[in-house]
């Protein structure tokens, strides 16, 4: 069985980190699969997904991190030819990835007591985000 399901979120932009754990949870808990793997998937090319203690001293240092690999004020090919500004984040969403699979159990993800499911928006402006869940199991 697949169920797919959507969360829609506003984001800042600008390394923004949302902590959807409860959505997805929420989302997972409305269908009748108990056990099997989630799938979350954000839509466009300038965000992406993964774990994180969701700490804001961790958060601190996970933002200066794409600073110091990604730097903000080089010179990117993609703002020449769309003169938006934003190759970076382009570069650092690929770089992070679009998609996360989360087992679950008993109606449950299987994430660590300090493991939470986040956006990471690298976008230099605001977005309208869409998170993709695909909720496969039995």
């Amino acid at each position: 069985m697949v169920i797919t399901k959507n969360i829609s979120l506003q984001t800042k932009g600008e390394c923004d980190i949302i902590d959807i754990t409860a959505p997805v949870q929420q989302q997972l808990s409305e269908t009748n699969v108990k056990d099997g793997v989630a799938i979350v998937f954000i839509t466009g090319s300038t965000a992406g997904v993964t774990t994180i203690e969701n700490e804001p001293g961790l958060i601190s240092d996970f933002k200066e991190m794409w600073e110091r690999v990604i730097p903000k004020n080089l010179e990117y090919r993609h703002d020449r030819a769309w003169g938006e500004g934003n190759g970076f984040s382009h570069v650092r969403a690929s770089l992070l990835g679009a998609s996360l699979a989360v087992p679950f159990n008993k109606g449950k993800l299987a994430l660590g007591t300090w493991q939470q499911i986040v956006v990471v928006d690298f976008d230099n402006r605001p977005r309208s985000r869409q998170v993709l869940l695909q909720i496969m199991g039995e």
